[in-house]
């Protein structure tokens, strides 16, 4: 009697009731989290949150991400060193064969402009001849240009040669056949007559920036080394950055506009103090958010300031150890979200200058003299003080530098790092 009244009583259970048992028991069963944030002490849930993440889940994830804190170097990077270049001269040949068969065909690749709007110079100087970037570099933007269309109609190129012995490089001389070219030096220069390299270095620019002034006039320079390669959003984002939001007062006068900075010190922990307001930004908004989701998981009545501290500093921690580098690619998605923020001094692989801004700066650098310590990067970032110039860099990068050899630096056993 007692099993057919236990029977009867589980038929007339309510519906209701029986659906919050069956949340019940996957809220418990297969949510953890549910459960740990049930549990009476919030400073053990965080405690575990904390050494879960940084102790076990980001140091596995991210133990091969080149520009993460987790990165294991001994372990990743002379595999990934190798496989870059290997890679990187398998672009080359391709970049090789690409230009042959165009040669074969006799196309002519772009047609020149006699004002260009923006003025594309490649400074190229012979080496590591098995990778050839400077082909790599002209038959991207040569792709990109393509696939344009009319916006980049105004937009031409131009290879400035600042080799000393001009005739020894190869893939200038290849090149030559489809874009004008500029050189620096007859070959018959006496090359012990610069101070240094870098004093060298400097000059070379400045001469490739004074040629494109000179021979066509542009409204914009765009002066891109040799080992460049931009990325495949370039030209619209460059437009959009050029015609909307450098047409801006406060914009419009910058000395030059950099495209690329090194993804290692892209970090917020960094000599550049502006991140830190973005950092405690991220913070606010990530502590705000991750604390209302706790709150609303652990069914507590209010948020508290100290909820929204761990989070916030949580949140601002697991980025800056992960890699802001990686953060900032989010920006990607359209041209409006990318970045402008002021200038950082190291490294000019792509460098944008106004006509009246490259004016300037061949004034400003002729008064400059280079050095070991003080290359022409340093150089240009020194002018933003004593000439009370402002500059910026675009985020994230729009081009990528892969170039592992340097014409400065001598360096036989290169590293990604």
């Amino acid at each position: 009697m007692k099993q057919e009244a236990d029977q009867m009583a589980r038929r007339k259970k309510p519906k209701d009731s029986r659906t919050a048992d069956v949340a019940s028991m996957f809220s418990h069963r297969l949510l953890p989290w549910g459960r740990l944030c049930r549990c009476s002490s919030p400073f053990l849930q965080f405690l575990v949150l904390s050494v879960v993440t940084f102790g076990v889940i980001a140091p596995f994830t991210c133990r091969d991400l080149l520009h993460s804190y987790f990165y294991i170097r001994g372990w990743y990077l002379k595999s990934m060193t190798q496989h870059f270049l290997k890679q990187n001269q398998e672009e080359g040949l391709s970049a090789l064969r690409y230009f042959e068969r165009l040669r074969n065909t006799s196309e002519k690749l772009t047609k020149e402009a006699l004002q260009p709007w923006l003025l594309i110079t490649i400074i190229t100087v012979q080496r590591s001849p098995e990778l050839h970037y400077v082909l790599q570099v002209a038959a991207r933007f040569h792709r990109l240009l393509q696939e344009c269309g009319p916006s980049c109609q105004h937009h031409q190129l131009l290879l400035c040669n600042v080799e000393t012995d001009p005739s020894s490089h190869q893939d200038a001389k290849l090149l030559a056949t489809f874009f004008p070219v500029v050189n620096h030096y007859s070959g018959q220069e006496n090359v012990d007559l610069f101070p240094n390299r870098f004093e060298k270095e400097k000059q070379d620019y400045t001469y490739c920036l004074e040629k494109s002034l000179q021979l066509y006039g542009p409204e914009y320079v765009l002066l891109v080394e040799d080992d460049t390669l931009p990325e495949e959003e370039f030209f619209p984002v460059l437009h959009h950055l050029l015609q909307t939001r450098f047409s801006k007062p406060h914009l419009r006068d910058a000395l030059y506009i950099k495209l690329y900075h090194p993804e290692r010190l892209q970090h917020y922990i960094n000599p550049e103090p502006m991140r830190l307001l973005e950092w405690l930004g991220l913070g606010m908004f990530s502590g705000s958010f991750l604390g209302f989701v706790y709150s609303w998981a652990s069914n507590r009545s209010s948020l508290s300031w100290s909820i929204v501290l761990f989070f916030a500093l949580y949140s601002m921690l697991l980025v800056e150890l992960v890699g802001r580098h990686y953060l900032l690619e989010l920006r990607r998605l359209a041209p409006s979200f990318y970045n402008i923020v002021p200038v950082t001094e190291c490294c000019t692989p792509a460098m944008v200058f106004s006509a009246p801004s490259a004016h300037r700066v061949l004034g400003y650098m002729k008064d400059v003299q280079c050095r070991l310590g003080f290359a022409k990067d340093i150089a240009l970032y020194s002018l933003l003080r004593t000439k009370g110039e402002h500059a910026f860099v675009v985020e994230p990068n729009l081009v990528r530098h892969v170039g592992l050899f340097s014409s400065v630096r001598i360096n036989d056993n290169p590293e990604l790092l």
